[in-house]
């Protein structure tokens, strides 16, 4: 008799190697490993899908998936200028729904009863599986093989030898968790959960460090249609390939390091490092030219729910109703955003240095201007601010009838 199947969220990396081998040891189950690209380098898919392979998958399925991470994914969240806590730009959290999506799939083909994720139970990443699982497949069974399991990392190594289990590392000294995709790194433990600790050098791989940085700008021209870019130096790039490009030039000049304090969704404090080069430098760029082309009112309002939004995706929330409902409301908000940015990388830093738009801009040089071309009627001035000071004057009036300070 055929054992059930479970579907494994399968990076290639240490845990989930060795939880192939125990979830067939303890839950009686065939494995089915499932390993999604969304731009996090890897070389040679068929070399992960023989990986899964050797641990003991029973299938091994691999899904090219980076222009649907940047044009399904990292897109809504660069309309929306997504930063968690305004400082993260969702690197991991963006990458979980798209990677349930494909789980969810590769169950319903090779008819398993569920799904596994190689998350602790300290992390986020367990609601984003989750939670995402029960809104695409809720007839689909949860498993969390390292979190049930709760070996260390050390033990997990053990486990791997002591059954001749092929895992991509056998020495201890590791002193990193890396997550990676096209919108950016994370490293976290080691020394970084010493909060008083500063980073050290050989943590970063997409950015130099800004004395390493070189001691000239580079100046980069970005095109945006509907709120994406779509050139770069006026050259048009799919969106995928453009992120790729600012990414490394940008970490050339050392933009996009981040060092924060993080408050997790389990409710403890971490400190967490990232390399977001790119993302840094193309939402940058996207808020300075909403600035120019949003009305007062759709761009105020548009800031007050761009970190609820964040917040809707850092808690693994994507598939649900508010979050589609404020997609919407982005996409309409970016139907104004046209034109370009020049782009200063320097140091460290993705300053703006111009900006333009021929369809969509509102700045207008005939009302700004101080010149004798100015159009502006200040004759209308003076009524304009004694009616918009008339609440707060009658208010202190009153108080003032009453003997009180203001």
């Amino acid at each position: 008799m055929s054992k059930p199947r479970v579907v494994l969220a399968y990076s290639g990396g240490l845990d989930t190697s060795v939880a192939i081998e125990w979830m067939k040891e303890h839950k009686g189950v065939d494995v089915v490993a499932c390993a999604v690209d969304v731009g996090q380098g890897v070389d040679d898919l068929d070399e992960i899908k023989q990986r899964a392979l050797d641990c003991g998958a029973v299938e091994a399925v691999v899904v090219d998936a980076r222009d649907e991470f940047a044009e399904q994914f990292v897109a809504p969240a660069l309309k929306a200028n997504a930063m968690y806590m305004n400082k993260y730009p969702l690197v991991s959290a963006l990458s979980r729904p798209l990677i349930v999506k494909h789980l969810v799939r590769v169950a319903r083909e090779t008819g398993a009863v569920g799904v596994a994720h190689g998350c602790t139970g300290k992390g986020n990443d367990q609601v984003r599986f989750e939670v995402g699982t029960m809104c695409l497949a809720p007839e689909l069974d949860n498993y969390a093989p390292i979190r049930e399991w709760g070996l260390s990392r050390d033990a997990a190594i053990d486990y791997g030898i002591e059954r001749n289990i092929p895992i991509p590392v056998t020495s201890k000294e590791s002193p990193y968790s890396i997550d990676e995709n096209a919108w950016g790194r994370t490293v976290e433990c080691g020394i970084l959960e010493d909060p008083w600790a500063a980073p050290p050098e050989d943590a970063f791989e997409r950015t130099v460090a800004i004395a390493d940085a070189p001691d000239e700008p580079e100046e980069v021209i970005i095109a945006f249609e509907n709120g994406l870019p779509v050139s770069l130096d006026g050259k048009q790039l799919p969106l995928a390939e453009l992120i790729a490009e600012i990414d490394r030039r940008a970490g050339a000049h050392g933009v996009g390091r981040i060092d924060m304090l993080e408050d997790r969704l389990v409710g403890i404090k971490s400190r967490e490092l990232y390399e977001c080069p790119g993302a840094i430098a193309l939402i940058t760029a996207h808020r300075e030219l909403e600035d120019l082309c949003l009305e007062q009112e759709l761009a105020e309002h548009k800031r007050t729910e761009e970190g609820r939004y964040a917040q809707l995706i850092y808690n693994g929330l994507w598939w649900g109703p508010l979050k589609k409902a404020i997609d919407a409301f982005m996409e309409e908000a970016n139907r104004y955003v046209n034109g370009e940015i020049r782009l200063q990388l320097f140091k460290g830093h993705a300053t703006v240095t111009g900006r333009r738009s021929e369809t969509s801009g509102l700045y207008n040089y005939d009302l700004a201007t101080y010149d004798a071309d100015d159009q502006f009627d200040q004759s209308l001035a003076e009524g304009f601010v004694k009616l918009w000071g008339l609440p707060l004057k009658t208010w202190a009036a009153r108080f003032r009838d009453q003997d009180q300070e203001l």
